[in-house]
C-alpha cells in the first residue's frame, strides 16, 4: 500500500506522481473504514483528499502554515503529518482530536473548530512573518460555506493592504461558481499568474502614471475597461475588487492542477485566492448522496452507510415537531438558522413553511440581528443556534434583541456537554453569558415534555426574549407525571424530603433524581426541585428553600463561574440564609473530546459521584 510509505511529515513529497491518485484512493478507504467505527466529519474529508495532499505536496508542512476553517476536513491532513496510527483513538477521550489544535502537532498552525476564521488568523500569521522578517508561505484553506461569514469579508478588506505573498484557498464543493475547463481556462491562468504578467501589469501603470498631466486618467481609464471585460470573463472579480488576485477555477481532485495553481499563486506579492472546486462526500455513494448526513456521522455500516444504532428520539427532533405544529398555529411564527437547518431540525419546518424559513449562512450575528428586525415588525422569530456558535453574536442578542425587549425566541441546542466534537463544540457556557443579559429569559428543559411546553410557551410570551437551552442526544422521557404548568420564573417542585435539597436546572434534574435514589437506598433523605429558569429566579421558591433546608445543592450542566449555581448563592445569602451552599457544575475550563457518559463521570457529575460527594458533605455537615 502506498499509504504505508507516509510515516512522518513530508513523506508525501517522496511518491512518485503516478501513485498519486492510488494514495487518494487509500485514503478515503481508510477514512471510511475508520471513521464507520468512530465516528466523524466524513463527507467534508472525502472532498478534501487530493486538495491536501497538493498543498502537502507544494508546501513544507513543518515549516510553512497551513490553517484550515473549521478544521473539520483536516483528517487526511493528519494522516499525512503521521497520525494515521492513531486514527482508531479519533475523538475518544485521550485519542486525536477531530480538528486541527496547535497542542497535537506542530503541522497544525492554528486551532479551530468554528468557522470563518482561518483568513484572519492566517492574514495575522503572515504580518507577524514579515514583521520578524521570517520566510515562509501562509496558506488560509476555507470552503464555501464558511466563506458565508462576515469575517471574511473583514479579513479580506484588510488583507488587500499586504504586500507580500499570502495565500487563500477556497475550497467550494457545492458548484455554486461554474467549473471552467479546457485550453483557454488553463491558459488564462497561466498567464494571469505569471511573473511576466504581474510585472507588466505593474511596469506599464507605473510609466503612465509618469506622464504629466495625463498620466493617472489613461490609468483610471484603461481600469474602467478592464474592469468591465473582466466582469463578464473572469469568475473572480469580486475577489480581485476587494484587492486580492484570483485563481481559478480550479479542479480539485486532479493534484497536477492544483500543485500548478498553487506554486503559481507563491509567487505573487500580495494576497491570491485559488479557487477550487471539490465535490463533498467524493468516493462513497451514501455520503454523496446525503452530505449533511455524513457531516458529523456517528459509527455507520460502510457497505450500506446506515447508522449501526437506531437513534431514539432528540431533543433536537422533540424541537423540529414542536416548530412543526407552531408553525401550522401561528402564522407570524417564522424561523433563522446559521446554516444548519438539519442540524437545529428545522428542515420540516423549511419544507411545509419555506416562505417563513430563514438560513442566512455562517453569520450568527446577522441571524439574531435580522431576527430583531422582523421582531419589531410583529412576526416572532425562532432563531436555533447551536450554544457554541451562540457565542459569537453575544454582542447582538444583548444590544438588538434584549435592549429593545423584543420578542425573539432562542432555541440553544447542544448546550452542556456535547462529547466527540471537544473543547470547541461543548456548550457549557451559555447559562454564563446568557443571563449577564438584562430583559432575557433563560430556561432549561428536564426532559422532552417540557422543552414542548416551554417553546410553547416562549412563543407565546410577548414581554422580550426568550432563550430555552437542551442539550444533545436522546431526549429524557422519564418524570412525565411532572408536568405543572410553565409560569415565569417559577420553579417545579418534585420530591420533597429531609434537610438536603437538590435544586437542578435542565438536564441535571435527572441526574438529581437517580442521586435521590441512591441516597434514599442508604438513609439519606433529599428533596429535589427542578428549578426550570435561570433567569429570572425563582426568588420565591428560594426564600421559601432558605427557611426550610440545611443544605442546598445546585446541579447545572455548565460552568461555574457566572451560571445557575453563583446566581442561586448569591440570592440566597442576600436573604441571610446561615445554611451550606455547593455548587456542582462543570469546573471554570475547557473539557477535551470523549464520550459524554464518560467526560461526565470524569468531571464528577454523574449520578454516582454526586451521590458520594453528597453523602460525605451531608454527614460532615451532620457532625
Amino acid at each position: 500500500m502506498i499509504l504505508e510509505q507516509i510515516k512522518n511529515t513530508n513523506d508525501v513529497k517522496k511518491i512518485d506522481r503516478e501513485d498519486l491518485p492510488l494514495l487518494a484512493e487509500e485514503i478515503r478507504s481508510f477514512l471510511i473504514d475508520t471513521l464507520s467505527h468512530t465516528g466523524g466529519h466524513l463527507a467534508s474529508n472525502l472532498g478534501a483528499v487530493e486538495l491536501t495532499i497538493a498543498l502537502h505536496r507544494v508546501f513544507d508542512v513543518e515549516k510553512d502554515r497551513i490553517i484550515w476553517d473549521v478544521g473539520h476536513q483536516s483528517y487526511t491532513h493528519k494522516i499525512l503529518t503521521g497520525r494515521g496510527e492513531k486514527f482508531d483513538t479519533l475523538r475518544s477521550y485521550g485519542g486525536i482530536s477531530g480538528f486541527p489544535r496547535i497542542d497535537e502537532s506542530p503541522a497544525d498552525a492554528f486551532g479551530t473548530g468554528h468557522a470563518s476564521t482561518s483568513i484572519s488568523a492566517g492574514l495575522g500569521i503572515a504580518t507577524a512573518r514579515d514583521i520578524v522578517g521570517e520566510d515562509f508561505d501562509v496558506v488560509s484553506v476555507i470552503g464555501d460555506g464558511s466563506i458565508t461569514g462576515g469575517m471574511v469579508y473583514e479579513a479580506m478588506n484588510n488583507a488587500s493592504n499586504l504586500k507580500t505573498n499570502f495565500i487563500i484557498v477556497l475550497n467550494d464543493n457545492n458548484m455554486s461558481i461554474s467549473l471552467n475547463v479546457g485550453g483557454m481556462h488553463d491558459h488564462l491562468i497561466r498567464v494571469r499568474t505569471s511573473r511576466g504578467y504581474v510585472q507588466l501589469k505593474e511596469g506599464v501603470q507605473s510609466a503612465l502614471e509618469k506622464i504629466p498631466l495625463i498620466g493617472h486618467a489613461l490609468v483610471r481609464g484603461i481600469r474602467k475597461v478592464k474592469n468591465g471585460i473582466k466582469q463578464l470573463l473572469i469568475p473572480g472579480m469580486i475577489f480581485e475588487d476587494l484587492g486580492i488576485m484570483y485563481i481559478g477555477p480550479v479542479r480539485g481532485h486532479n493534484i497536477e492542477d492544483m500543485e500548478r495553481a498553487f506554486r503559481r499563486a507563491r509567487e505573487f506579492h500580495g494576497p491570491v485566492l485559488v479557487h477550487v472546486i471539490t465535490e463533498k462526500g467524493r468516493g462513497f455513494l451514501p455520503a454523496q448522496r446525503h452530505p449533511s448526513r455524513f457531516h458529523g456521522a456517528d459509527p455507520f455500516d460502510p457497505e450500506r452507510g446506515l447508522p449501526l444504532v437506531s437513534k431514539k428520539p432528540s431533543y433536537t427532533d422533540i424541537f423540529s415537531t414542536v416548530m412543526r405544529k407552531m408553525g401550522d398555529r401561528d402564522p407570524k411564527v417564522v424561523a433563522v438558522t446559521a446554516a444548519m437547518m438539519d442540524g437545529t431540525g428545522l428542515k420540516r419546518f423549511h419544507n411545509m413553511f419555506p416562505d417563513r424559513f430563514f438560513d442566512v449562512g455562517i453569520a450568527e450575528e446577522h441571524a439574531v440581528t435580522f431576527a430583531a428586525g422582523m421582531a419589531t415588525r410583529g412576526l416572532v422569530p425562532v432563531v436555533a443556534i447551536y450554544s457554541s456558535f451562540l457565542q459569537r453574536a453575544y454582542d447582538q442578542v444583548l444590544h438588538d434583541v434584549a435592549l429593545q425587549k423584543l420578542h425573539v425566541v432562542f432555541a440553544v441546542d447542544r448546550a452542556g456537554l456535547v462529547g466527540s466534537d471537544g473543547a470547541t463544540h461543548q456548550g457549557v457556557f451559555d447559562l454564563s453569558y446568557l443571563t449577564t443579559i438584562p430583559n432575557l429569559v433563560v430556561m432549561a428543559p428536564k426532559n422532552k415534555y417540557e422543552l414542548s411546553d416551554m417553546v410553547k410557551w416562549a412563543v407565546s410570551y410577548e414581554s422580550g426574549p426568550v432563550a430555552i437551552r437542551y442539550p444533545r442526544g436522546e431526549a429524557c422521557i422519564n418524570y412525565k407525571e411532572y408536568r405543572a404548568p410553565i409560569e415565569l420564573g417559577r420553579s417545579e417542585p418534585i420530591k420533597a424530603g429531609g434537610k438536603v435539597l437538590l435544586y437542578a436546572i435542565g438536564s441535571m434534574v435527572d441526574v438529581a433524581m437517580k442521586v435521590k435514589k441512591l441516597l434514599s437506598a442508604e438513609g439519606i433523605k433529599v428533596a429535589v426541585c427542578n428549578a426550570r429558569f435561570a433567569a429570572p429566579l425563582d426568588e420565591a421558591y428560594l426564600k421559601e428553600a432558605a427557611d426550610r433546608y440545611d443544605m442546598v445543592f445546585t446541579m447545572e450542566e455548565n460552568v461555574r463561574s457566572g451560571g445557575f449555581g453563583e446566581h442561586v448563592t448569591d440570592h440566597l445569602l442576600s436573604l441571610g440564609y446561615k445554611g451550606r451552599i455547593e455548587i456542582i457544575s462543570i469546573p471554570d475550563e475547557f473539557v477535551e473530546h470523549g464520550n459524554v457518559a464518560l467526560l461526565k463521570q470524569r468531571l464528577g457529575l454523574d449520578a454516582e459521584s454526586l451521590a458520594l460527594r453528597i453523602k460525605k458533605e451531608v454527614k460532615s455537615g451532620r457532625k
